[in-house]
């Protein structure tokens, strides 16, 4: 804890009284589950809480646990659990609506694609790969969005209305559940008892008139009566675009501008930019109706001439959701059930980027076809009477306008069906045997994308153009690529994707013997899963010729066999300073066919002094198998923000730069930038080479979890829950970020780091390896505190009150370095490119008011400030939300709603470094209020 924030504890208090009139009960981060519906599950008083397999007393909880419930997500006014997850100040963020992936980025360095609609949830900031999400206690399906095989879960494939409850482990748990819990635990619980419909629909709209949604819920239950059960339902939910165009922050590349001249701006441009004989032009005018000749030129003017190609985006992508559920369990006898579960969900969403920018020459840094392709002497729009090639041509850039928009559509659908059978015997013994099968399969369709293979053709000698082949004009600027060009050259790209899970699970739970403090429990179980994944890209981008993001197949498959052991010990009860003292561990032995074995442990103790106090301790061991895109993820590209150490352009941010330090200036120049000062970065998207490796080792990870829960017996309603973690992994696998790969070549002349940077004439940075690996390591420790009052019935009604705080002391990443190690802080920082902000402080605080018919709450969400690289500091932000509710019925029945989430408008800090749209879609809201209004209905 040697980084902790200052004025830590001032800041606390500071906050506690606004924090007092801007919260709403959103969700009850606590020892109990909300409305202790776990308890539904059993008619015993001992249940299975997330965290073990060990039935327990709920109120004797040991680990720190989310829990939120549908009335909750409710309250929020989200459409998607994903983004109700994302509100956790202990939430790291993760793919959601508001990211536009395809087209603008490539396939990120983290081996599963882009994962373009889907959302997910990452916790302590750690990825959504080190997240185990768990339905009903089974492991759930990875995602799948048509661009590689992700390692993660995407919640926008599990229908909402078949949620009952979410619990949030906060620790790590892979000796309880095995791999890919080191981050925490998501187990998504699904309704299995309710006694006739339950149905909701809610709309919502930007002010702005955009972004409007619908949401529509259905289920129905038999009742909680009877040998047999049963609950069906059905969700549909529609979000609808939000353009770049139409928000100050992303109008521009660059924040909150209106001008190129902030920089951003795009070098490829719809009258075309031509690094030829040592010059950079451009075109005075488009040139159509006849062909271009030299007169046409002039020198390229930055940064008038650049493009914006910033109202082509999404701020937030249109997405449907179609989703079924149904939840079966017979009782064949006293001591025997028969139980089944069937999911099925169908996601329709889009993203879309600017026309195309695409190239040819050996510095356009686009494909190896482009980067060497020529325009030949013969091509009849060629006005310069030579062959341009490597010899005279640094590269000819063009955006294809005439294409329109680059538009991705991704269909995606899933289906996740469990078996199980399950039993009592001997009072105090339970069983149960499980198999679950999950298959995610996705296609998408891309508009705008050009064959390089046929332009390479069109542009070649004439001799070599016959029929159907149509000379390609790459010198009349925009509006002289003819119909005809267009049909030879274009392509509709069409991507695939599936992942497999089998899941066969088998445990028995009891009490072995008494002890001094109460029965000894115990769990044991045996787990085998088998997972298949695969890519499958367009065979025209496969064979090489996308001008857009290269791709090739990926196909892989493993599967494991797992055992393990729990115990909970109570040593002592009921005596002076130990109303309870227990000891808990478990251990697994996991046996990969890809990965190898490992064992895996983890030891606690639950403690309570004295009846209002309770202290807990925890270890853990983790352990996470590289997944099938981290393992046979074929290469690709990343088109990631970098600011070049070594351009002299004058709007670097750069904080060591060629014209400021002579050290960068006398390493940029031996690796070949011309010593005159002359070189400027052509475009700020330069190509990562991002991949899998079939090499990769296990990642591993110590965690430690101490805290203390106070609910004082004279203050009833009242809980203050504290909860310090430091979590460790080592061999963490994940690329070294290329910002760091470039500085620390040009500013530390690295050899490892220079070994991976590619510069092709004129110093023109081209490419940066980016490919997985294991990495020296990821520790990273921080504070939960959060508060908690609920008062009982009083003559103003019933209020509840919870503030949610997580504090990051520290996030540090170990990278490796030709003479070492590199600790690169990311506390208090933002990464900028993949986006992913790290504020040293989150908190969510949350009022509650109910009384007779009516109800309101209100919500108080902050984020710190964040500094980017190049000194631009992103200011903290404070977001305020209100709903207000009424109840109608003698049993209130029919609920209504209205709500406004940031109620004051506050706007997104511009972030100069992330991707796209000038904003860091997993920390920020959507810039504008947003309306909603709900009603509900119980028969």
């Amino acid at each position: 804890m040697s980084k902790q924030p200052k004025h830590l504890w001032i800041s606390c208090a500071s906050f506690a009284l606004v924090a007092g009139f801007n919260s709403q009960v959103a969700w009850a981060q606590s020892t109990l589950p909300t409305n202790t519906s776990a308890a539904t599950e059993s008619s015993q008083a001992d249940i299975v809480v997330t965290g073990s397999r060990i039935r327990r007393d709920p109120l004797q909880q040991d680990a720190p646990i989310v829990f939120v419930d549908q009335s909750d997500i409710a309250k929020t006014g989200l459409n998607s659990v994903g983004d109700v997850l994302q509100r956790l100040p202990s939430s790291g963020g993760g793919l959601n609506g508001k990211f536009n992936n395809s087209g603008n980025l490539g396939n990120p360095p983290d081996g599963g694609g882009v994962g373009a609609g889907a959302a997910e949830v990452d916790l302590r900031y750690l990825g959504s790969r080190r997240v185990l999400v768990l339905v009903d206690g089974i492991r759930y399906v990875n995602g799948a969005s048509a661009s590689g095989v992700p390692g993660s879960t995407d919640l926008n494939s599990i229908p909402e209305s078949a949620i009952e409850r979410i619990e949030v482990l906060q620790d790590g748990a892979s000796a309880i559940y095995g791999s890919d819990a080191i981050a925490g635990v998501v187990n998504i619980i699904t309704k299995k008892g309710q006694a006739g419909f339950i149905g909701s629909a809610q709309i919502g709209l930007y002010e702005q008139g955009d972004g409007a949604s619908e949401n529509f819920q259905l289920s129905w239950g038999n009742g909680t009566d009877g040998p047999f059960q049963v609950v069906i339902g059905g969700n549909y939910n529609r979000q609808r675009s939000v353009s770049a165009g139409d928000r100050a922050i992303s109008r521009f590349p660059a924040p909150y501008s209106d001008t190129c001249a902030d920089g951003g701006c795009s070098g490829f441009l719809p009258n075309g930019r031509y690094a030829i004989f040592g010059q950079d032009l451009t075109l005075i005018n488009p040139v159509l109706g006849r062909v271009a000749t030299p007169a046409d030129f002039r020198d390229f003017v930055s940064p008038d001439d650049r493009f914006n190609f910033g109202p082509f985006n999404y701020l937030q992508i249109p997405l449907e959701r179609y989703g079924l559920f149904g939840n079966f369990r017979y009782e064949v006898s006293d001591a025997v059930n028969l139980s089944a579960k069937l999911l099925w969900n169908q996601r329709k969403s889009k993203n879309q980027a600017a026309p195309l920018p695409f190239g040819v020459g050996q510095a356009a840094g686009i494909t190896p076809v482009l980067d060497g392709t020529s325009v030949d002497a013969t091509n009849p729009f060629n006005p310069f009477g030579v062959t341009l090639d490597a010899s005279n041509t640094d590269f000819i850039y063009r955006r294809f306008v005439e294409g329109g928009p680059r538009q991705f559509h991704q269909d995606v659908d899933t289906i996740y069906g469990v078996a199980t059978l399950d039993g009592r015997f001997g009072g105090d013994w339970y069983w149960d045997v499980n198999a679950a099968y999950g298959e995610n399969k996705a296609k998408q369709k891309m508009f705008g994308n050009i064959n390089s293979g046929n332009l390479r053709q069109a542009l070649g000698p004439i001799a070599d153009c016959t029929a159907p082949c149509v000379p390609f004009n790459l010198f009349g600027g925009a509006g002289s690529i003819t119909q005809e060009m267009m049909d030879f050259v274009t392509f509709v790209q069409q991507d695939k994707s599936k992942q497999e899970t089998l899941d066969l699970t088998g445990n028995i739970t009891g009490k072995l013997l008494t002890l001094p403090g109460g029965p000894l429990g115990i769990a044991a179980g045996v787990e085998y899963r088998d997972l298949k994944g695969r890519f499958d890209p367009d065979p025209i981008v496969a064979a090489g010729f996308s001008s857009d993001i290269p791709a090739l197949p990926t196909k892989g498959s493993y599967s494991v066999w797992e055992g393990y052991l729990e115990l909970n010990a109570p040593l002592i009860s009921d005596k002076p300073f130990a109303q309870l003292l227990e000891l808990n561990g478990a251990v697994r032995f996991s046996d990969y066919s890809k990965s190898g074995s490992t064992t895996t442990f983890k030891g606690g103790v639950n403690w309570k002094p004295i009846t209002d106090l309770r202290l807990r301790g925890s270890y853990s061991e983790g352990f996470r198998a590289p997944s099938i895109g981290e393992l046979f993820g074929t290469q690709s590209r990343f088109d990631q923000q970098l600011d070049d150490p070594c351009s002299s352009h004058p709007d670097t941010t750069a904080a060591r730069n060629f014209q400021n330090d002579a050290t960068v200036r006398a390493n940029c120049i031996a690796a070949g930038v011309p010593a005159s000062g002359s070189y400027q970065q052509a475009n700020p998207q330069i190509s990562v080479l991002v991949g899998g490796n079939e090499d990769l080792s296990p990642e591993t990870s110590k965690s430690w979890n101490f805290g203390a829960v106070y609910s004082p017996s004279f203050f009833t309603g009242l809980s203050l829950e504290v909860d310090y973690y430091d979590i460790k992994v080592r061999g963490a696998i994940q690329s070294i970020d290329a910002e760091v790969t470039v500085t620390n070549c040009a500013v530390n002349n690295d050899p490892t780091a220079c070994g991976l940077v590619t510069r092709a004439g004129g110093g023109q940075l081209t490419q940066v390896v980016g490919l997985l690996q294991n990495i020296a390591g990821i520790d990273t420790d921080g504070l939960d505190v959060n508060l908690t009052y609920r008062t009982g019935e009083t003559d103003w009604g019933n209020f509840g009150f919870t503030w949610n705080n997580t504090f990051l002391f520290n996030y540090d990443v170990i990278v490796p370095t030709a003479t070492g190690t590199q600790t690169i802080s990311r506390e208090g920082t933002e990464q900028g490119s993949p986006s992913q902000g790290f504020p040293d402080w989150k908190a969510i605080g949350i009022l509650d008011w109910d009384k007779d018919d009516f109800g309101a709450t209100l919500t108080g969400r902050y984020v710190s400030k964040l500094k980017e690289a190049g000194g631009n500091v992103m200011k903290a932000r404070f977001y305020t939300d209100l709903q207000l509710r009424l109840m109608i019925g003698e049993d209130k029945d029919f609920g209504f709603a209205l709500g406004v989430n940031n109620m004051f408008n506050v706007k997104a800090p511009g972030c100069v470094t992330c991707d796209i749209n000038n904003f860091d879609p997993t920390t920020y809201d959507l810039p504008g209020r947003y309306f909603y209004a709900r009603a509900s209905l119980k028969m």
